[in-house]
């Protein structure tokens, strides 16, 4: 039952006011027997539902909560998700599929809208790939068109530079890399629409983990770039969705704007 539902049976006098405050609070967040509490009215609020952060989760506990999150009416992903998480989703629900490179769960229990708009997805090396593809599956859950651009890093600049024509059609690129961090500074000083930089963990010693990269992002002499955490693709598929349905007169007034 909606809230217009509730709110229309309390004006026929069919439903109690307090009745109606436990439906509207029923229908804001499901709590789970004290392990998780499953807040169903995001969508609402913010227009895209809860996404399941699967990584220390027992399988059945992300059952349990893609459960609620479907049955709320929401198409579910479950990120850092893992393959025996994901046998014990696709038993209660065949449909479920797992993106294994991404690390990704998703349910479909509605059709997805028609993607829109361009999301660029761009990665230095193959080994950038896993974080650079849960960006591009979660962007893609949330609305956007999306184009992969893989294995285009620094050290073979040429890759990049024959790709700048499709980049240039993005409203957003999202730019992962590891090890010195360079290519979304690069990418920035070549392209014309905002940039998220994702640094990725890849490297060696003095990589420190995606620190370097992290750090070598943060301070981009070039104007324009967003910065998320270390191998935070979720993150920045969100973002990234989020500014690639900006309605395009918001668009247009802003670069008029920096213009």
């Amino acid at each position: 039952m909606n809230l217009r539902q509730i709110l229309d049976q309390v004006s026929k006098g069919t439903m109690s006011p307090s009745a109606a405050s436990r439906q509207i609070e029923a229908t804001r967040e499901k709590n789970l027997g004290g392990f998780a509490r499953v807040d169903t009215d995001r969508m609402r609020r913010r227009g895209f539902p809860e996404v399941i952060f699967a990584q220390g989760k027992t399988p059945e506990q992300v059952r349990k909560i893609m459960g609620a999150l479907a049955e709320a009416g929401q198409n579910v992903l479950a990120t850092r998700a893992s393959r025996a998480q994901f046998e014990s989703v696709r038993e209660f629900f065949p449909s479920a599929v797992f993106h294994e490179t991404a690390r990704i769960i998703a349910l479909d229990v509605k059709p997805s809208s028609v993607p829109v708009g361009l999301v660029g997805v761009l990665c230095a090396g193959t080994t950038d790939i896993p974080v650079a593809e849960e960006a591009a599956i979660v962007a893609g859950k949330m609305g956007a068109r999306v184009k992969r651009f893989f294995d285009v890093g620094v050290a073979g600049l040429h890759r990049l530079i024959h790709q700048l024509p499709e980049l240039d059609k993005a409203r957003v690129l999202i730019v992962a890399a590891g090890m010195e961090g360079a290519l979304p500074s690069v990418v920035g000083g070549m392209t014309r629409c905002p940039i998220i930089a994702v640094p990725t963990s890849i490297g060696y010693g003095t990589s420190l983990q995606g620190m370097t990269a992290l750090l070598a992002m943060l301070n981009t002499c070039v104007p324009g770039i967003t910065v998320v955490n270390i191998d935070n693709g979720f993150g920045a598929g969100v973002a990234a969705a989020m500014i690639n349905r900006l309605p395009e007169q918001h668009r247009t007034a802003r670069r008029k704007a920096i213009r």
